[in-house]
């Protein structure tokens, strides 16, 4: 005879485990069904993006090259192409697909919501450049059109994204500025750097390790099979071509260099010598540049060494009667103009 309070017990475990796996919205099952839909929805968005990103640049996505943007199978990106296909976000013609106006509208989106939170990352967080984009690729496929919306407008409403692409509008409306290869450029041309591709992350950090950023004006020394060498933020630098292929630039007249390079490096300062600050480079951003800021480090403001460490780095230097360390990868990124150079 069975016992009743076995088969209460039994029957009340089999309840809890019931509970536990089904509850509705907490229950393992239904999380479960969630992170798969999620994961669907994430494949689908980077499947778009990438669709988009071809068209824009007139090359012609194929599996291959999503299977190696998404990191998956060919098998794994048939099964996206026909989900994509259903939603009407594609449409086939032959063995080519391409987006559709639905797909096109959604891809943008994503890069929109992409490349600000890039903005973000590098203006009001204190993240290293290098973790932008994976911190952005991560956090895109969370927002909402309205959240999206809400970061824009409190951004400012920005058009470019730290790397120099250009965000698209809330409307869809994306327009790319004419833009050649660093490689491309003659010996003694003058350029000023529009665009570092952060992607494949290895060159993209020897870019970085360069102090290289958008906005910073160039001259070419030389180009060959083998390297490509230039000016800089007052310094040579030596590049691979495969590296020096991911800046894109726009070529300047001599003139207009001469109007863009405006003061000395702060490093070129010598003891005894006063200066008056001109600016930080749009390289330094976010937490770093606040704090820079909030040390005195603004336009119009003079500046001297108070004393130097035997090794040169860091130096001390005498801000509105505060004396105040910096690193000279700091320094360098502040433009000065010596007090016998300014016009009164």
């Amino acid at each position: 005879m069975t016992n009743p309070l076995l088969a209460l017990l039994i029957a009340a475990l089999i309840s809890m485990i019931l509970l536990w796996l089904f509850w509705p919205e907490r229950g393992i099952f239904w999380r479960w069904q969630r992170a798969n839909q999620m994961n669907e929805r994430v494949y689908d968005e980077d499947a778009l993006k990438h669709i988009v990103q071809c068209e824009i640049h007139n090359r012609r996505p194929s599996v291959q090259s999503l299977a190696g943007a998404l990191n998956c199978s060919p098998n794994e990106v048939a099964t996206v192409l026909n989900r994509l296909e259903t939603q009407e976000y594609i449409v086939f013609e032959g063995d080519q697909f391409h987006l559709t106006p639905a797909g096109r509208d959604y891809s943008l989106r994503i890069i929109r919501a992409h490349r600000l939170l890039e903005r973000y990352l590098a203006d009001a967080t204190g993240f290293d450049e290098k973790e932008w984009h994976d911190r952005a690729e991560r956090l895109e496929h969370d927002l909402s059109s309205e959240q999206i919306e809400q970061l824009s407008a409190s951004l400012g409403n920005p058009t470019h994204d730290p790397h120099g692409d250009p965000i698209p509008t809330s409307r869809g409306e994306l327009v790319y500025e004419k833009r050649s290869p660093l490689n491309d450029l003659n010996p003694g041309d003058p350029a000023r750097i529009l665009h570092l591709e952060d992607e494949p992350e290895a060159i993209y950090a020897q870019i970085v390790a360069e102090g290289l950023h958008v906005g910073q004006i160039i001259r070419m020394i030389e180009t060959s099979p083998q390297r490509v060498r230039f000016w800089a933020g007052g310094d040579e630098h030596l590049l691979a071509p495969i590296v020096a292929a991911n800046i894109a630039v726009l070529p300047l007249q001599d003139e207009q260099e001469a109007e863009e390079v405006i003061g000395d490096p702060l490093t070129s300062l010598r003891i005894g010598e006063v200066a008056q600050i001109i600016s930080i480079s749009p390289r330094t951003r976010g937490v770093e540049r606040r704090r820079l800021m909030d040390l005195g480090i603004l336009p119009g403001t003079s500046i001297e060494i108070e004393m130097s460490s035997p090794s040169g780095n860091p130096k001390a230097y005498r801000v509105r009667g505060a004396v105040i360390a910096l690193r000279k990868s700091q320094a360098e990124d502040i433009r000065i103009q010596r007090s016998s150079e300014v016009t009164l």
